[in-house]
């Protein structure tokens, strides 16, 4: 297969999954505003230096990330693991397909899937250990955080 037609077919891909998601979101925007809430997993460095998760419910819609210029779509292959890192910038990472986990160092996991919405703040310290899980590439959205 010619790079070319290799780069149609991804980006025709993405495109069918960037939708997916969108509809999926609106569906959860939708329970939301019927007074669902929907959780924005926020890691943080605590006062040990070490990352945190907390669960932050969010039932207003709509809801306003203070976002700043740059997003970025990554796709990361199925069983990549990003060893031990803090965040590199304080950022919202929105997973658009596929599926993965954030460990911390007390073991704790966090699931992520189509929709989920983490907020990265962990800045110091070990960080966290992210992976790709399933058979299909994780692909997500990474948006900073406007200071």
């Amino acid at each position: 297969m010619k790079a070319a037609h290799a780069w149609l077919i991804g980006n025709a891909l993405l495109c069918v999954s960037v939708v997916t998601t969108a509809v999926q979101n609106m569906e959860s925007a939708a329970a939301a505003q019927a007074g669902k809430p929907y959780t924005i997993n926020r890691l943080y460095t605590g006062p040990d230096g070490k990352t945190h998760a907390e669960e932050i419910a969010v039932t207003a819609v709509p809801f306003k990330l203070k976002a700043a210029a740059g997003a970025e779509i990554r796709s990361a292959p199925p069983g990549r693991v990003n060893d031990w890192h803090p965040a590199p910038r304080r950022q919202y990472v929105i997973t658009l397909s596929g599926q993965g986990e954030i460990e911390l160092e007390d073991g704790k996991k966090v699931r992520l899937g189509p929709g989920s919405i983490n907020l990265a703040e962990d800045l110091t310290g070990k960080g966290h250990i992210t992976r790709v899980i399933g058979n299909e590439p994780r692909v997500t959205l990474a948006i900073p955080v406007a200071e």
